[in-house]
This record gives C-alpha cells, sequence and structure tokens, in this order.
C-alpha cells in the first residue's frame, strides 16, 4: 500500500495555512519558552532600534517647532560669525528698498536663579516690539493685567517697554514656579521677581507678563532694555527681513554686500538651518545608537536559526511522513519559513510596542537628550510615525527570515524514506571557501572607503562582510585546525572519538558554533572598542586637567559672554593664601561656516603646547609675524585645517569683534577634543586679548601650595565673590561652582560608562544567544545520533564514556569558535576604533587591547559551550538509545 496527496484538492497556500495551525501549532505549544526566547531576541533588537528613532524624531520635531516659534518665519536671517555685530547695519537693512520688515534681535544666553537658588539656563531674547509681531508672532510679548477699582483688568500696555521688564514663556515659568499658572504672578501689581546673571553679578528683573514661544525656558525684553541691562549697547545678534513682495532673496543679499560700510562675516541664512544644523550633528549619533541596537536584532536572528533547527530535527520523521503523504520539499521549506515569519512577526509587534513604551518612558524621564548633548532642555511629546513602524517591523521580520532559512533548507532536503528509517539525512555539501576569503577581503576594502553624508555606511557594510565571511569560513577553518590535532589525539580512544567525529562532520560543526562566533565577535569588537575609547578618554583628562582645583560659572559655551569672571577678580583670587598658581580661560562661539554648527574658540596659556594640549603628533614653529592655533581633530575632517596652513576662515569670523587688527593665523598643531564634535580652535591668550581687547575669562585653574586645605580655599573665594558683586543682599557667592580634576575625572567616566552601559548589556544577550544556539545545535544532532550513541554503548563504552565524547566535541568546537570569534572580534573592533568612530565623531584613539578580559570572556564560551554540549547528550545516551539499535530489525 501507499499514500498519495491529492493537490489539487487544496491550493498549496491554504494547505500550508492549515498545517500551521494544525502541525506548527502543535511544536508551539509544547515548547512556548523556546519559541517565546526567539521571539524576545527580535522583540528587543526591533524595540531598542525603534525607540532611538521614536526619541530622536519628538526631539527634533520639538526642536524646530521651537525655533520656528522663537525665530519666525522671515525671508532671511542675518547673522554674524562670531554672534553679534554692529547695529549700525540695522539702518541700512531697514532702509532697503526691497525690505517690507526688518526685526532686530539680540539673543543673550545666561542663567537665572530660581526659587529653590538653583542656577539654570535661560536664553533672553531682546525684540522691537513694534515689528516682531510682523516676523516672528511668538515673541509678540503678552502684558498681564492688573485689576483696577471696578475688578476689570486691564493690561499694561507700555510695560513692554519697560527697562526692567520679562516675559517669559511656558518652559521658564515652570522652571520658575512649578507650574505655569502660578508664574503669571496674579494680580501683584509689580509682578514676581526674577534674578538673572550677568558677569558675577544678579541683575533684578520683573515678570510682567508671558509669550507664546514654545520649547527650552525664554525670557522676551525690550532689546534697548536688554542692551543696558547685559553692557551690550550698539550689538545685535541677527536681524530678521520681510522682503517686498516679488523681491529676489539672492539679488537682495547681493546688492547689500556691495553697499558701503558692510561688516565682513555676517551672513544670510535660510530660516530653520539651525535646526537642520542640530540635525545634521546628531545624525552620526543617532545613526550608530541604531546600529548598536541592530546588534541584538542580529543575533536574534542566530537565535530564530537554532530554535527552528533543534525544532526541525526533532519533527525531522514527522516532515518526512509529511513527504511521504506528498508534501514537496519546497512546500517543507515554505512552512518552516512561515514558522520563522510567524516567529519574527510576534516579535516585531511586541518590539514596536515595547520600543513605544520605552520611547515614551525616556521622553518623559529623560527629556529629548539621547546622552549626546545634543537636544538638552527639549521636553518633546511623542511623535509616532507608523512608516517608521512599519519599517522596524519588516526589519525584525527579515530577520527572523534570515534565521530559518537554513533550518527550512534542512527540511526542504529530507530524504523522507530514510529518515522514517532513523537514518537521518544525507551529508551536507561542503562550499569552497574561496567566498569567504572574497567576503573577508571586500570588507576590508570597504573599510578604507570616506563616509557618506557623515554616515560611515561603508565601514558598516564592511563590519557586516568581515562577520559573514568569518562565519562561512567556519568549515574550512575547523578542518584546518582539527587535521592539525587529530594526530596529537590518536593514541587515546575517547579523544580519538571526539576529534574525529568534529573534524568529519565539519559543517554540522560550523552550523553548531556559528552562533557562538557571531555573538562573541560582537562581544570582542564592543569590549575592545570600549576599553580603547574609556583608556584614550582617561590620558586625554589626565592632559586637560593639570591643575588641583578648577572654579567655573558658565555651564555652556554658549553663556561665555554674559557670565564670566572680570580680570579684577582673577587677579584678587591669584592673592588668596593657598593659591600658588591662577590659570585663565576664555571660551565663544565662532560660526565658520552657517551649515554648520559653531565651533569653539578656546583662549588659553600655550607657553609649552606639547605639554598643555593632547597634540596628535608634534608641534609646528609658528612663522614670524603669523598667530599659532591649535585646531581639534574634527576641524581637520570639517574644515580641512591641516597643520601648517593659513587658517582665513578664523579671521574672517573675528573680523566683526571689537579689533580692527589684522592676523594671519597659522595651524601648528592638531590636538584631540573628546568634549566637542563640531570642533574646537585654541590660542594664545595674550594674542586674544590683544586681537580683540577681551579681557573676561570663564574658567580658573588653580594651583595650591603644597599642604593648602582645598574647603578654605574655596570658602575664601565664596567671600570674595559676596564682597566684590553682591548686592541688595543677593549673595553672589552661589553663582560659582568648585571642582578638583579627580572630582572631574570621576565623573566624566561615570558619565562614559552610564553612557555605554547599553554596549555591555547587549555583550551579555550576544553571548547568552551564542550558547542558547549551541545547546540547541547539540540538542538537534544528539536527537539524530541515537542510534548512533547506541551502538557505542553495544560495542562497550559506558555512558559516562558516551557523554566524555560528547562534551570532548563541544569542546573542540567552542574552543575553535573561541579562536574564530576573538579573531574577527578584533577585526571588526580595528575598524570600529580607526574607522567608524573617527568617520561618525571626527576623533580618533589609541587601540587598547584588555587580554584578561578577552581571556575571561574566551573561556567562559569554552566552559558553558562544553557544559552544555554535556547536557545536551545526557539524554541521548541514555537507556532510549540502546534501545534504537532495534529500529532497523
Amino acid at each position: 500500500y501507499c499514500l498519495v496527496s491529492e493537490p489539487s484538492f487544496a491550493p498549496p497556500l491554504s494547505l500550508l495555512l492549515s498545517l500551521l495551525k494544525t502541525f506548527s501549532w502543535q511544536e508551539l505549544r509544547h515548547h512556548p519558552w523556546r519559541n517565546a526566547a526567539a521571539a524576545i531576541a527580535v522583540m528587543l533588537g526591533v524595540a531598542l532600534a525603534f525607540s532611538v528613532h521614536l526619541i530622536n524624531a519628538s526631539a527634533l520635531d520639538e526642536f524646530s517647532q521651537a525655533v520656528r516659534s522663537i525665530n519666525g518665519q522671515p525671508d532671511l536671517e542675518l547673522r554674524a560669525a562670531q554672534g553679534s555685530f554692529d547695529d549700525a547695519l540695522f539702518g541700512r537693512v531697514a532702509n532697503h528698498p526691497q525690505v517690507a520688515y526688518a526685526s532686530p534681535i539680540l539673543e543673550i544666553s545666561t542663567n537665572v536663579v530660581t526659587a529653590t537658588g538653583a542656577r539654570s539656563p535661560l536664553r533672553v531674547v531682546g525684540v522691537d516690539a513694534l515689528v516682531v509681531g510682523y516676523v516672528a508672532p511668538g515673541l509678540m510679548p503678552v502684558p498681564r493685567g492688573t485689576s483696577d477699582r471696578t475688578g476689570e483688568t486691564n493690561p499694561d500696555r507700555f510695560a513692554i517697554f519697560a527697562p526692567d521688564a520679562v516675559f517669559l514663556n511656558a518652559a521658564a515659568r515652570t522652571l520658575m514656579s512649578g507650574s505655569a499658572s502660578e508664574a503669571d504672578g496674579g494680580s501683584a501689581p509689580n509682578g514676581p521677581q526674577l534674578r538673572m546673571q550677568s558677569g558675577l553679578a544678579l541683575l533684578a528683573v520683573k515678570v510682567a507678563g508671558t509669550v507664546n514661544a514654545s520649547g527650552a525656558p525664554l525670557a522676551v525684553m525690550d532689546i534697548a532694555a536688554a542692551q543696558d541691562l547685559f553692557g551690550r549697547v550698539g550689538q545685535l545678534s541677527r536681524i530678521d527681513v520681510k522682503l517686498k513682495v516679488g523681491a529676489d532673496r539672492q539679488a537682495f543679499m547681493t546688492s547689500l554686500q556691495r553697499t558701503p560700510g558692510w561688516l565682513p562675516g555676517v551672513t544670510a541664512a535660510a530660516p530653520g538651518e539651525s535646526a537642520a544644523r542640530i540635525s545634521n550633528l546628531s545624525r552620526a549619533y543617532r545613526v550608530n545608537l541604531t546600529v548598536l541596537a541592530l546588534v541584538a536584532l542580529f543575533t536574534g536572528a542566530f537565535l530564530v536559526f537554532s530554535v527552528l533547527s533543534l525544532s526541525v530535527a526533532k519533527r525531522s520523521q514527522q516532515f518526512a511522513l509529511l513527504g511521504v503523504l506528498g508534501l514537496t520539499g519546497r512546500e517543507r521549506l515554505r512552512l518552516v519559513l512561515l514558522e520563522s515569519a510567524v516567529l519574527g512577526l510576534v516579535g516585531s509587534a511586541a518590539g514596536i510596542a515595547l520600543g513605544t513604551a520605552l520611547a515614551a518612558l525616556a521622553l518623559r524621564v529623560l527629556g529629548g537628550d539621547l546622552g549626546g548633548g545634543y537636544f538638552a532642555g527639549v521636553a518633546p511629546n511623542l511623535q509616532w510615525s507608523t512608516p517608521a513602524a512599519s519599517a522596524y517591523a519588516l526589519l525584525g521580520l527579515l530577520a527572523a527570515l534570515v534565521g530559518g532559512w537554513w533550518p527550512a533548507r534542512q527540511a526542504q532536503k529530507l530524504p523522507p524514506a530514510q529518515t522514517l528509517k532513523g537514518l537521518g539525512a544525507s551529508s551536507i555539501s561542503s562550499a569552497s571557501h574561496w567566498f569567504s576569503i572574497v567576503l573577508i577581503a571586500v570588507g576590508a576594502l570597504l573599510a578604507w572607503a570616506p563616509a557618506l553624508f557623515g554616515i560611515p555606511l561603508a565601514a558598516y557594510m564592511s563590519v557586516a562582510l568581515l562577520l559573514v565571511g568569518g562565519i562561512t569560513a567556519l568549515p574550512w577553518l575547523i578542518a584546518l585546525l582539527l587535521n592539525r590535532v587529530s594526530p596529537l589525539a590518536s593514541q587515546r580512544l575517547l579523544p580519538l572519538l571526539a576529534v574525529e567525529r568534529a573534524r568529519r562532520v565539519r559543517e554540522s560543526a560550523s552550523v553548531a558554533v556559528s552562533g557562538v562566533v557571531a555573538s562573541l565577535s560582537l562581544a570582542v569588537a564592543l569590549t575592545v572598542m570600549v576599553a580603547s575609547f574609556r583608556d584614550s578618554v582617561t590620558q586625554w583628562l589626565d592632559v586637560v586637567l593639570p591643575a588641583d582645583l578648577y572654579v567655573r560659572t558658565a555651564s555652556s559655551t554658549s553663556a561665555g559672554d554674559t557670565v564670566y569672571f572680570p580680570p579684577e577678580f582673577v587677579q584678587a583670587v591669584a592673592t588668596i593664601p593657598g593659591v600658588n598658581r591662577v590659570g585663565t580661560q576664555r571660551t565663544r562661539s565662532v560660526l565658520l561656516d552657517p551649515n554648520r554648527p559653531a565651533v569653539t574658540l578656546i583662549a588659553r596659556a600655550l607657553d609649552d603646547p606639547a605639554r598643555s594640549l593632547p597634540l596628535v603628533g608634534n608641534p609646528l614653529p609658528v612663522p614670524p609675524g603669523q598667530v599659532g592655533i591649535y585646531v581639534s581633530e574634527a576641524m581637520v575632517d570639517l574644515y580641512d585645517a591641516k597643520p601648517g596652513i593659513s587658517f582665513s576662515k578664523l579671521f574672517e569670523a573675528m573680523a566683526p569683534m571689537e579689533t580692527t587688527q589684522l592676523a594671519t593665523f597659522f595651524v601648528a598643531g592638531v590636538w584631540r577634543d573628546y568634549a566637542r564634535q563640531s570642533g574646537a580652535i585654541t590660542i594664545g591668550q595674550r594674542d586674544f586679548e590683544r586681537l580683540t581687547g577681551d579681557r573676561r575669562v570663564n574658567d580658573l585653574a588653580l594651583w595650591l601650595d603644597v599642604g593648602a586645605d582645598a574647603p578654605q580655599v574655596q570658602q575664601a573665594i565664596r567671600n570674595l565673590v559676596d564682597r566684590q558683586f553682591s548686592t541688595a543682599g543677593t549673595g553672589a557667592g552661589g553663582l560659582i561652582e568648585f571642582a578638583s580634576s579627580n572630582e572631574i575625572r570621576a565623573i566624566s567616566l561615570k558619565i562614559f560608562d552610564r553612557s555605554f552601559a547599553v554596549t555591555y548589556w547587549l555583550q551579555f544577550v550576544a553571548i547568552g544567544i551564542g550558547l542558547f544556539g549551541v545547546a540547541a545545535s547539540f540538542s538537534a544532532q544528539v536527537l539524530a545520533r541515537r542510534k548512533e550513541f547506541g551502538l557505542l554503548v553495544h560495542l562497550g563504552l559506558t555512558r559516562r564514556q558516551i557523554l566524555a565524547v560528547v562534551a570532548g566535541e563541544g569542546l573542540a568546537w567552542t574552543a575553535i569558535g573561541a579562536v574564530a570569534g576573538v579573531a574577527l572580534g578584533l577585526a571588526v573592533s580595528v575598524v570600529l576604533v580607526h574607522v567608524v568612530n573617527p568617520q561618525s565623531f571626527h576623533w580618533t584613539m589609541d587601540m587598547t587591547l584588555p587580554w584578561m578580559r578577552l581571556v575571561g570572556l574566551s573561556g567562559a564560551v569554552i566552559a558553558a559551550g562544553t557544559l552544555t554540549a554535556w547536557l545536551a547528550g545526557r539524554a541521548a545516551a541514555g537507556r532510549d538509545a540502546v534501545l534504537a539499535v532495534k529500529e532497523d530489525w
């Protein structure tokens, strides 16, 4: 008798769906945890990647809305490279025949003292209330009403011109009082008081109303009042221009720049370019986070592979029976792929939900800052994106299908008759190792390719090809190594059986250890990369933090012109008992390119640049008559500021400053800067003061006398601040912050470890998935070798000896996998350290190999793999294995 199928009665798709509901459902029902592990691996990869996307997209959208609210929608924005310019330019712009409206703006970054006494960043914008409503309605002050004798509320419209009146947006009102309603000041005639910092003094103003601008804390006041209050008389930050209907922007700029008295360094920018600059700056950071998150998805594909391999091996006779009943090999392949698709869909759906929840939690608790400082102060709402959710869900589905492809191929190639008799599948054909060598060679070549759009796409492809090439080369590597080991084990029976079995089924061995190689290589690469980065940051901190104590008052570079130490205060600090020497630093932002974020100009003592700066290479001698500058590595990549050239862009940016002196800036060296991704330029303080006349400083470095008490020195400096700058009962001593070099180093490394905590977690996930794959592969193989074990028992081997053979195979396979994983991981780490990192963030680092950690990691994998193999072989070496020999009789 024979059974035949009647495929004409059931379409292939409906047949596969019926089998999925019956045949496949039984496997899922009997082994829920195994399949759930595969779905969870897919879920984690999708959730991490999708949450990173949602957080960044929401923060960028909120930042863009805030920029549009504050800047409005002018046709052009005239800005200066160094942040401010002479307001004499405003008259020429406003009187131009093509200009409909011109709105002068003065932007000031400062600190505000809250009700609790804490300092918080505050942006102050001075506007002309008569024209700002036409260009930027969000900045239009709305005076608060006052109640008259009749109880009616009448707004004080002239408050917008008061010299001490400010108008707060919602974020500033919440910051000052804890709720926007309380910050409105009720019906108090003079409004609540606000204290803003200028230098080391506190300026008292009153809250006279509100503005509708969104975003970070913001205070709006009359532009003339802001100029007087902060000592910026005659200065503007930008001019917003509305052109008349039909006017051409390019022709307008050309004619304006040709007018007599035009200021060099003032450029025209399109509205919204600041949001685009932040987006471009954060792009490499968020892409690296996304790629790091997709590591979990990559290892999840191996877990799907392991789970389905074990599942197919356990159901091999059932698949064979389906084959005898008429299910073709192609249909068996499609059925297993459908099972993997179900795992992928479940994992992707759960990943999208988890990613959304993680993003919402992160936005509520941490705001929009991804850890790179790009969106500090932004508190966005979650912005859901259906196309993005679909794209990341598709990635999870593809990962599951890739993981299920090989088990599906095994189900397709099952010989039904032999499998029903328990003889197993036919041997796997050996693939040529030249294909793997070509993949590795192409991956190595791609590592030399430049970045595309500021993203190391070729380097990521290089990493992928190295991983795939290394994994596909496993059969050749196993044969190569075990051929050398085989003669050493020829005199001992059990090692001989283990080595020969592992050597002669190297394709099966490569399948078993592929998950270990993939996970271990990624773990090694991440370990080396993080260790190299951390060691380089530690060495960098040792160079940039030579003093005993550091004093600062500005929390950011943007506030450097408002929050500073005056020269007389610095001189007084040098005379305090216990202070041996005082070093100063002045920082200010300089816009070299309107399409890029501003760079940081640092003025400090440079008597010995080789010791005071973490230089890359030796400094060059400065030619006579030129001013030597030292640029960060980002300046070389972004502005081609190579050592030995004259950097004219800096002169063009500094031309509108307080000086008219000519200077030629010579790039004398390049230094590492792990704090500023957009670039930094260091100039000698004497040269800076000679060129600009600016003697203000932002940071003090104090070298103390031997035996000096640091707390006493700190208190003496606070008392000095109180004596010199406290007015009207307001203590100014709380406006400065102290930190020792050890404290700064500890805080920096703590932030570093917290930022890279996800990489450590991913390492454990990857290793766990790899070991689960070894367990599943060994379990699948020992099921197919029950007769082999039974025969060994009949030949006289004990159960303990059979388990020793299985454990020996596991030792041989995982040892080779560990060797391959470490070698492949080191190759990938070279790409990460020397290619991905410089192309993404424009800084380099020295490669550090933590050998003890790598040896411990490899030893743990080998021990766990051997134990896993031993546990997987216990069930196959029992009484059932002996009885399995009788199945053919």
